[in-house]
Parts: structure tokens; C-alpha cells; sequence
């Protein structure tokens, strides 16, 4: 038995703009109609969560402009995720949702109350992807002029989430008596100032709000470098890891499990997902002709991979040279997944890198029962514990994983075919 989820890596914004099987999607992508169809067609097929990736800056990296990216509506223009986590939750019963914040412009307060009042919202079904921002255009629109140091903001993180932590706590379990007879709605004596003094955050508490149905959110993280992943063993409920191949995930696998060992933490408690790219077909045939022409069309045409790695960087890739050696790349911005798609492709030069079909996570192309078999042998070999779908968001998509592959994996008794608990950590943490 697997664990399933779906990384909406686009977030809240245009999905598969000018792109075929994209409907209307430029005048109705602010509905957020799209992203509740895919919720409601995960809840449907037993999915564990969606995780919505955010960011707030326009990026000018890729020719030192946004052109680029405004033109072709690529990771801007984007709204917040946030109001739109009530709205799928009650489009959905199961499933759990699950937005990105960010640690380092999130004050621990803030950060605190609102995921309780989500958590209320949708009776224990909510997480927070924690990310601690990646870009300087980020933080110059929070009032900085250039970023915290990578590592740094992964320190900063470790003390946000220990304030964020003691807030939730801040409220004893049976605080709440609301009792008509006595008149006594909530004991005085059982709600705690925390007086939290540290290195980065002050906070007195307590909470003004009481615990959400799971106390404590289900906290998630997906950062790759050796910091991010320390963090993620720490306090990681569930981990979304971007690792090249069956054997990328099992070191992964490894790397992070005898972290949380030494930590003297279950590693059980936490649920590791890879990412994955998957290419459906009717027949074999068909699905490595649909591969053959992704691939096709990705060596012909390198620019959205510039402007990407641009945007991961911070760096104008557009400078470099296609068939120069790879040059050494220093960023304070996304360092593992920048590495991930350059020298982690084992490429000599940009070119190669550039035109790498590999999606950098776990590849399946094939029929949806085919695949479904090569999941459950991966996961077997890396060890667990589940997959997070990376295609691009279109009704067409959606239909082909929720009701072409998620059948195949329960008819394989590799995917739960129902829920036994209400509240999203019960699930996640079911097997």
C-alpha cells in the first residue's frame, strides 16, 4: 500500500496556459474553479493530499526582465492559497490540503492563528508546506534588500516552528468547557502565555484562537539541501522529496531516515512522497510516442527551462553559454533543485542539461495498470512510503491519473479504495 498525493507546482495560478486541453483557462484561472475539480477527483480517489506551492515576487532574473514570464504566464501571475483551502475543503471530506507558507515573512503569530482557524475550517484536514522563500525579490518585497543566507533561514525556521509550536500548545486540551449550566464557556487557569525570548522571534501568546480537531497541523517540507533536509527530519509530518530516479529516492530515503534516527524520532511518523512525472497511454505504444514527442518538443525549444533554472537561481542563465562546460553555480536561492537540474543530470554542458528528459523525480511511462505495477515494485525497492504527482493541472490530466491510474493501483491493492479516520494526520498515518 501506497500513500498519493498531487504537487500543484504552478500553485494557484495559470495552468497549461495557451496549452492544448487547457479549455479557457486564461480568463477563468482566478476562479480557482480548476484546482477544486482536481480536489474533488482526488478525494474521490483516496489521494492523501494537494499541496499547493506559493511564492510572492514577479521574477526579472531570466534577461534581466519579467517578460518572459508575464508573456507566458509562468509562476506569475499567482494569487494567494490560503482563502482557497476552505473552499476545496468543502468541496472534499477526505482529502488533506495542504498550502505553502513562508517561514520567513509568516510572523510566528500570524502563522499560528491562521492555519487553527483553516484547521477549524476544514475539521482537521489542513497542513502547511513550510518553505523559508528562495529569492531576493522576495524579500525586497518584505522590506529587505537582499535575503537571509541560505542556511540561516533554515535556523531561523527550526526557532519559527518551536514559537508556532508553543502557540498551538498554548491551550490545554480540555480548556474549552462550555457548559450552559455554569455559565463557564473557557477555564482562565488552562490558557498559558508561552513568554517565548529567543535568538529571531519574541512572542508572549497565548493564542487567541484554541487548537483546530489536529492540535497541531500536519507540517510538511520540501527542501532538498542538506539543511532542508534536517529540518524536514526534525519536524516533518510529511516530506516532499525531488530525487532523480529509484536510486536517487532510496538514498534519500536513507539520508533522511537515519536523520530521524539520530533524532530519536520513529521515522514511520513521518511519511516520505516522491515526486513523479507520469506519462499515460491507452497502449504501451501510445504512451512512448506521447513521451517521444514531450521530448521532442523539450530539446527543440530550451527557453522554459532557461527562464526556470533562471528563476530557481536568481540567475540569468541566458548568459551562459549552451555548449560551454556547465558552469559552477553559486545561488542563495534554491541550491538543491538549481543542482538537481544542471550537474545533477550528469551533463558536460547547459545544452545537455537542458535537454535532459528526465524529469529529475521518479519517470513512469505506460498504461495506467502498467505503471501502477512499476509504482508498487519502486516503492518496494526505495522502501516507501508514496508518490506525489507533478503533471501539469488540466481536466484532461486530472481525468487520466484520478480515474485511469488510481483505479489500477486500487485494483492492485496498492491504493486505499476508502478513508478510515476524518482528519488528515489519522490518514497520512495510517500504514
Amino acid at each position: 500500500m501506497l500513500h498519493l498525493g498531487w504537487f500543484v507546482g504552478r500553485g494557484y495560478s495559470v495552468h497549461a496556459w495557451n496549452q492544448p486541453w487547457s479549455g479557457s483557462i486564461g480568463a477563468e484561472w482566478a476562479s480557482g474553479e480548476l484546482l477544486i475539480d482536481l480536489a474533488r477527483a482526488m478525494d474521490r480517489a483516496c489521494f492523501d493530499y494537494l499541496m499547493i506551492e506559493d511564492g510572492s515576487f514577479v521574477t526579472d532574473a531570466y534577461r534581466g526582465s519579467s517578460e518572459w514570464h508575464l508573456r507566458n504566464a509562468s509562476t506569475v501571475p499567482k494569487l494567494d492559497p490560503m482563502p482557497l483551502v476552505p473552499l476545496i475543503g468543502q468541496a472534499t471530506t477526505h482529502l488533506g490540503i495542504v498550502p505553502t507558507l513562508t517561514t520567513g515573512f509568516y510572523p510566528p503569530y500570524l502563522a499560528a492563528r491562521l492555519a487553527v482557524t483553516l484547521d477549524h475550517l476544514t475539521r482537521g484536514r489542513v497542513g502547511l508546506n513550510l518553505v523559508t522563500a528562495h529569492n531576493d525579490r522576495t524579500a525586497q518585497n518584505f522590506g529587505l534588500e537582499r535575503h537571509y543566507e541560505h542556511d540561516l533561514r533554515y535556523e531561523m525556521a527550526d526557532e519559527w516552528l518551536d514559537v508556532v509550536n508553543r502557540l498551538w500548545e498554548s491551550w490545554e486540551p480540555d480548556a474549552i468547557v462550555a457548559d450552559p449550566a455554569t455559565g463557564l464557556f473557557a477555564d482562565h487557569r488552562k490558557v498559558h502565555p508561552i513568554e517565548f525570548e529567543g535568538r529571531y522571534y519574541r512572542s508572549r501568546g497565548p493564542l487567541n484562537a484554541p487548537p483546530g480537531p489536529q492540535r497541531r497541523p500536519v507540517i510538511c517540507q520540501a527542501g532538498g539541501s542538506p539543511a532542508g533536509i534536517a529540518f524536514a527530519a526534525k519536524h516533518a509530518d510529511t516530506i516532499v522529496a525531488r530525487a532523480r530516479g529509484i536510486a536517487g529516492a532510496k538514498a534519500y530515503r536513507a539520508d533522511a531516515t537515519a536523520r530521524m534516527a539520530d533524532l530519536r524520532r520513529d521515522p514511520n511518523s513521518c511519511k516520505i512522497m516522491f515526486c513523479a512525472a507520469v506519462v499515460l497511454g491507452e497502449t504501451m505504444q501510445e504512451a512512448r510516442d506521447k513521451k517521444e514527442r514531450l521530448d521532442r518538443a523539450l530539446a527543440e525549444n530550451l527557453e522554459p527551462r532557461l527562464a526556470q533554472l533562471s528563476f530557481l537561481s536568481g540567475i540569468d542563465f541566458s548568459r551562459f553559454d549552451l555548449d560551454a562546460p556547465l558552469p559552477d553555480i553559486n545561488t542563495n536561492a534554491s541550491r538543491s533543485l538549481t543542482m538537481l537540474y544542471t550537474h545533477g543530470t550528469g551533463a558536460r554542458t547547459l545544452r545537455e542539461a537542458l535537454s535532459d528528459p528526465d524529469s529529475g523525480g521518479v519517470d513512469f511511462v505506460g498504461t495506467p495498470d502498467s505503471v501502477a505495477a512499476e509504482m508498487g515494485e519502486a516503492i518496494a525497492e526505495i522502501g516507501g512510503d508514496g508518490f506525489m504527482i507533478t503533471e501539469g493541472v488540466t481536466r484532461r490530466t486530472i481525468g487520466e491519473i484520478a480515474d485511469g491510474l488510481a483505479p489500477a493501483l486500487q485494483r492492485r491493492n496498492l491504493l486505499r479504495t476508502g478513508f478510515n479516520h476524518t482528519r488528515f494526520r489519522d490518514n497520512l498515518l495510517e500504514f
